[in-house]
């Protein structure tokens, strides 16, 4: 027979809680959750502020309301506005020849709200012309988003005179040195410096007259008081058709599809090269991430490749021609320098106007 001794045990069993420990798990945890939280959020809020356009656009226009700057703005804005699905809102802030509204844009945040709808021949022809006293740099204080059209300048002469075409044109400037007078829009415009680029090509002795604007450089034409002029076609083609004016050749490297009979510069004089026209482009300021441009500009083509907005800018007498910002910045270079050596060759003087 087997016998089991027991023995009471004097003293209960004891668990002892560490509750310091315990208080250290929940703020570790509490800890942990906290910065999980504040990840979550800034991954949220970096999302959103990525998110481009999350407000308004403003696309300045340099110009006051109804010339050709203001016209290829709105309808780009008004199609803009629904490719990002985000307003793009028109500003005119015209004065200084443009200086004014470009100013404004190349002093404006890089975030892409601000956006500078460029007369781009104008501007360049400024930086040349005006360079001493400009507050911004074309090419250093801008990143080009596109290109977006031209418009064609034409050669017309009051109907009076006894000129058919451009041979005729350039053999009656020589047989009457600075006799033959030539209106513009004003002594810094494209219209005049493109005049003074054929006139040095040529080696003509003509006579310069300033105007304040097109209009009334238009009427002295029509009348009488100037004899030639180089002016844009949609500025013209209504006195050519009503035969007020007559015009001797387009300015651009091919025949226009609004003067199919006029021949070019090049056809009607055998000039090796000759394609002078007002460009127009989509500019923003330097510093703009390239994947916002980049956006803007693809947005921009895809505008510019459907027939509807080709038509709408034609009747304005714009020819869409989308360059990319690569392109662009080289053909604004480009741009540059051709007017430099028009203005230096030609001795042009903004004091003129």
């Amino acid at each position: 027979m087997l016998f089991f001794l027991y023995k009471p045990i004097s003293k209960p069993l004891e668990i002892t809680v560490d509750h310091s420990f315990l208080k250290f798990s929940c703020v570790r945890t509490l800890l942990t959750l906290l910065v999980l939280s504040l990840i979550v959020i800034t991954n949220i809020s970096w999302a959103q502020s990525n998110i481009y356009p999350a407000h308004p656009i403003k696309l300045i226009v340099p110009f006051p309301p109804g010339g050709a700057t203001d016209v290829i703005g709105r309808i780009m804005a008004q199609e803009l506005s629904k490719s990002l699905s985000q307003q793009v809102l028109v500003e005119n802030k015209s004065g200084d020849s443009g200086n004014l509204g470009a100013e404004l844009v190349a002093k404006s945040q890089s975030d892409g709200y601000t956006l500078l709808l460029a007369a781009l021949t104008s501007h360049s022809i400024n930086a040349n012309l005006e360079k001493a006293s400009l507050r911004y740099d074309l090419e250093k204080d801008f990143s080009p988003v596109a290109v977006l059209g031209v418009v064609p300048l034409v050669f017309v002469v009051n109907p009076s005179l006894p000129i058919k075409n451009m041979k005729e044109f350039i053999s009656y400037a020589k047989a009457n040195p600075g006799k033959l007078t030539f209106a513009s829009s004003g002594a810094g415009a494209p219209q005049r410096l493109a005049m003074e680029m054929f006139r040095f090509q040529e080696g003509l002795d003509m006579l310069h007259i300033p105007y304040k604007g097109s209009g009334p450089a238009m009427t002295d034409l029509v009348g009488g008081q100037v004899l030639c002029m180089s002016e844009t076609v949609p500025a013209a083609i209504s006195f050519i058709q009503s035969g007020k004016l007559r015009a001797l050749a387009v300015s651009t490297s091919k025949r226009i599809s609004q003067l199919p009979d006029v021949p070019t510069v090049i056809e009607a004089t055998g000039v090796s090269n000759f394609d002078v026209v007002s460009m127009f482009g989509i500019l923003a300021p330097t510093g703009t991430p390239k994947a916002i441009v980049n956006q803007l500009s693809e947005a921009a083509k895809s505008i510019l490749l459907r027939q509807d907005v080709q038509d709408r800018m034609l009747t304005a007498g714009v020819y869409t021609n989308y360059l990319s910002p690569s392109e662009s910045t080289k053909r604004i270079h480009a741009e540059m320098n051709m007017w430099a050596k028009v203005i230096k060759d030609s001795n042009v003087k903004l004091s003129e106007n």
